[in-house]
């Protein structure tokens, strides 16, 4: 496959227009590092200096440009996005580089999946400056990377193809996500607003409903230290709203484990984080997490099964409604936190036992769709990746596609 420069196939590549922008949010729109954090030119997030005129005409946006950044944090450094279908004035601006194609050489969007691949993320490594709080590029270095150059009819091919997969991948997500609001607005309609209490449910202390309720502790242990396998350990990073991450994962020795009898999870404890950016964050504990322990910043809590459904104890832990009124019992200080007094002491709704076990039936249904659906993603995404790798590297034929 032929290479050349991304200098010799670039027309424009250039820094936006500095502007100092204000807090006013008026005028034209004027891009910025935030603009493009989700691989969009989302005009959500820009900023405005009360610009009216036709000053910065030569820095409006036109379409097919590709913005990149290349002042950044390093995760994000070379993150690109494609403007496309923008129909009013808008101000490239600085800190974004502003990338125009020579459309008889190569086609934009050919480029900009080139641009998003881990091919040309690894040459923009090489060429990046660290500094203290920030990292960068510069054009020079960016001009002389090469970029592989098929003939256009197959350039476009493999845009489309891996548009195409794309596509699919942004459809499996939002039907994932549907099913989470379709579980948010079931918990809805079976028990009402929680805070409020519409449908007239008792209410009680938490406390009666536990079993045990701890949290983790400290590891002080002489020698500890993280293993690559063993007895997982269960940080506040691990427990999100609903889920368990367990791909983030951490091990401890099994002795260490042992010793730390009290903390030894259960299948199907409550998790609930107490401290800090994540506090109030819970999940149920999986079967497959076990064996596990958990650290000092998380909580964990066994339920008794004879009177309350831990899976609508979980749903309503995550209710958004019921989200502040837990969190208005945390405590500020250097890290926020919460207690296990506050959470024994927590007032909350109690529904009939049998229309709780109604709803972990739907959510159990639900799950099971959501898993297949998540498996389907992990599928699409491994074969974006390896549709990627191939273009780039000559190995994908003109005939492939994808179903």
């Amino acid at each position: 496959m032929k290479f050349e420069k991304i200098g010799n196939v670039f027309l424009v590549i250039r820094n936006g227009a500095n502007i100092k922008q204000d807090k006013v949010t008026d005028g034209y729109p004027i891009t910025r590092i935030e603009t493009i954090a989700d691989g969009t030119v989302d005009l959500n997030r820009v900023g405005y200096a009360s610009i009216h005129d036709e000053s910065f005409s030569e820095f409006y946006l036109q379409e097919n440009d590709i913005l990149m950044s290349h002042i950044n944090s390093v995760s994000h450094l070379g993150k690109v996005a494609l403007v496309n279908q923008i129909y009013e004035k808008v101000i490239h601006g600085m800190n974004l580089l502003c990338l125009k194609a020579d459309v008889s050489i190569i086609n934009p969007m050919y480029s900009f999946y080139y641009f998003k691949s881990p091919i040309f993320r690894s040459k923009i490594k090489r060429i990046t400056k660290k500094s203290v709080n920030q990292a960068s590029f510069n054009i020079s270095n960016l001009k002389d990377i090469e970029i592989p150059l098929p003939p256009l009819p197959d350039q476009l091919h493999i845009a489309n193809l891996l548009s195409k997969a794309e596509n699919l991948i942004a459809q499996r997500k939002e039907s994932i996500r549907l099913l989470d609001e379709f579980l948010k607005s079931t918990f809805l309609e079976m028990f009402g607003d929680p805070v409020r209490n519409d449908k007239g449910w008792d209410v009680k202390i938490f406390g009666e409903f536990v079993e045990r309720i701890t949290k983790g502790e400290s590891p002080k242990w002489q020698g500890f230290d993280y293993l690559d396998s063993g007895v997982r350990f269960i940080t506040s990073e691990n427990v999100l709203w609903g889920s368990v991450d367990l791909q983030k994962a951490k091990f401890i020795h099994e002795d260490f484990h042992n010793k730390l009898k009290r903390s030894q999870l259960k299948e199907n404890d409550l998790l609930v984080n107490l401290v800090g950016a994540s506090v109030g964050r819970s999940s149920l504990c999986p079967k497959e997490a076990l064996p596990a322990n958990i650290n000092q910043a998380v909580a964990a809590i066994t339920l008794n099964p004879e009177l309350i459904n831990a899976v609508y104890v979980m749903h309503l832990f995550i209710n958004q409604s019921f989200q502040r009124l837990l969190l208005g019992n945390v405590v500020e200080a250097a890290r926020a936190n919460l207690s296990l007094s506050d959470l024994r002491n927590l007032k909350f709704p109690v529904p009939p036992l049998v229309l709780q076990t109604q709803f972990a039936q739907i959510v159990e249904k639900t799950e099971a769709l959501k898993t297949q659906y998540q498996q389907s993603l992990q599928e699409l995404e491994n074969l974006y990746g390896s549709l990627s790798q191939k273009a780039f590297r000559g190995e994908l034929g003109v005939k492939e596609s994808v179903k």
